[in-house]
């Protein structure tokens, strides 16, 4: 029985050294990195660009799959159900934070379901409309949508979405509910806002820089704290009015919880990296938005960022009262 025991010891020390080396190598093979919305979105070409340059570092590649529905909450699922090993990850923005007061029936907890890699970016927003609605400065679109309040019309990419919750703080600045126009995605509310079926969108630069610069939309704002450089003349937010509304979407890599550390510190690392890199610093810069600093693409601060945003949009979500099941 001594001699059993023994031996059962050994074996469980062996065990126990081989489970604590196992990332030793890590990565082994490809990891794939879950973006919770569809290809060609906002969140999907800030992801590809991150991925392509996280690749060259790990030396292992790091391929995008789209999984999108529910407003990004089907794709986060996957990850928090998924093997803590290091190869499967998530690139998720504001939604994180956004979905744990949004949808009533969560199959996991935004907190506490993950292990945190480090914050990517964080994208101004830009307040646009259909290329030949009246109003010409925030001021007058402002007293134009309270004055048509049954009839102008907000779109967004469905609920979640950057665009949803930008909607959502725009109706609750003005103190005027709008007529909301949910679509199944970022292309189909933009092409209707471009086919003047709709008025009014707010959505990330990454998805409106281009339509601004060739004049196929009207824009009104910005909403990061300073102007833009790629905007020089399109003034903030706050200059045109909306005191206070400063918003971007931040996009941050979370892991499965309890995934080994030294796979969660390489992946820290290899973004870190990324977000230096000459050709993701300048499509960024291309796409309205810069990286995160090396402090913020850290554990500790994407974390930290998701607490307080939970905190920030669970009032504004609760008073517009419009939950997802």
């Amino acid at each position: 029985m001594t001699l059993f025991k023994s031996l059962f010891a050994a074996t469980a020390l062996v065990a126990s050294l081989v489970a604590g080396t196992a990332h030793a190598d890590y990565p082994e093979r490809t990891i794939t990195m879950v973006v919770p919305f569809a290809a060609g979105g906002p969140t999907d070409t800030v992801a590809r660009l991150v991925a392509e340059s996280m690749s060259k570092d790990l030396g292992q590649q790091v391929i995008v799959e789209n999984v999108g529905g529910a407003g990004g909450t089907l794709g986060a699922g996957r990850v928090a159900s998924a093997d803590a090993d290091g190869y499967t990850i998530l690139l998720h923005h504001i939604g994180m934070a956004t979905s744990a007061t949004l949808y009533r029936k969560l199959a996991y907890d935004p907190l506490n379901a993950f292990d945190y890699v480090g914050l990517v970016t964080d994208v101004p927003m830009t307040i646009v409309s259909r290329k030949d609605l009246e109003p010409t400065d925030l001021k007058g679109l402002i007293d134009y949508a309270k004055a048509n309040k049954d009839t102008v019309t907000v779109a967004n990419a469905g609920i979640g979405a950057a665009s949803h919750l930008c909607g959502m703080l725009f109706m609750s600045a003005i103190e005027t509910p709008l007529v909301t126009v949910p679509y199944k995605g970022t292309g189909p509310a933009m092409t209707d806002l471009l086919g003047g079926q709709v008025d009014i969108m707010c959505d990330q630069t990454t998805n409106t820089t281009k339509q601004i610069q060739g004049g196929t939309i009207k824009a009104f704002a910005v909403t990061s704290p300073e102007r833009l450089k790629i905007f020089p003349d399109l003034p903030t937010a706050v200059e045109g009015g909306l005191k206070d509304f400063n918003v971007g979407i931040w996009h941050g890599v979370y892991v499965p919880k309890g995934t080994p550390a030294d796979a969660t510190a390489k992946l820290t690392a290899a973004l870190q990296k990324s977000l230096k890199d000459e050709n993701v610093v300048a499509r960024f810069a291309e796409l309205g938005t810069v990286p995160s600093p090396e402090s913020d693409a850290t554990p500790e601060a994407l974390k930290a960022k998701l607490e307080s945003e939970i905190a920030r949009w669970k009032p504004v979500i609760e008073a517009a009262g419009q939950y997802a099941d």
